[in-house]
């Protein structure tokens, strides 16, 4: 392990949008950023199982379009769309909710820009207690997993039970949920309500009581 939490974060573009499908308006949290590697050895780390589990988790299915994918402990889904290098689209299943991701690949020199967008329709007081970063951070966790599994392709997964791995983490969680509530904000947000949304979502993550639980 070779990272620093202000490298990872500084390394994620951020946006949050607003969309419509099937007549319901949707938030659409978009994260993008650069890897130092070709569109096709990107796409064979998001693709391939073995390489899957090292930055997301145990995963299992039908990894063809209509198939059907697991991620041990996460979500489920169809695969929608398979585009190689460029484009995967797939739908995410969670906790009887639905929702969309697409993970688009662009060449840029001898890197790869790589654009993740999840769109969800989430209830307004959903939005209101956890705001972006609850799509977001996770989402983040992800990107920074994939750049470090590129930079060490045979190294393991990272532990957070590692102390240091995990004093790491918590300190890469805490910046993202500073710099989605910012996203937020600057998408018209209420500054207030997204700062005090990224604090619960924080506590959520790290597992520590938000500011709400000791009022």
């Amino acid at each position: 392990m070779n990272f620093t939490a202000a490298e990872h974060l500084g390394a994620a573009r951020r946006s949050l949008s607003t969309t419509s499908r099937d007549g319901q308006q949707m938030w659409v949290v978009t994260i993008s950023r650069t890897f130092g590697v070709a569109p096709e050895e990107l796409w064979d780390a998001l693709t391939v199982p073995e390489r899957i589990r090292i930055w997301l988790g145990p995963t299992s299915g039908d990894f063809r379009v209509g198939g059907r994918f697991d991620i041990e402990g996460n979500a489920s889904g169809d695969i929608v769309a398979c585009d190689k290098p460029r484009l995967i689209s797939v739908t995410w299943e969670f906790d009887g909710d639905i929702s969309w991701v697409d993970a688009t690949l662009a060449p840029s020199g001898d890197r790869t820009d790589l654009t993740l967008e999840h769109a969800a329709a989430i209830p307004p007081e959903w939005w209101e207690q956890y705001g972006a970063g609850a799509t977001g951070i996770g989402w983040e966790l992800a990107l920074l997993g994939i750049a470090e599994h590129l930079a060490a392709p045979d190294a393991p997964p990272l532990d957070p039970a590692d102390p240091a791995v995990g004093g790491l983490f918590n300190e890469f969680m805490a910046g993202s949920s500073v710099a989605w509530a910012d996203t937020e904000i600057a998408a018209g947000g209420n500054p207030d309500q997204a700062r005090a949304a990224a604090a619960r979502t924080l506590a959520f993550y790290t597992g520590t009581d938000s500011p709400d639980d000791n009022a």
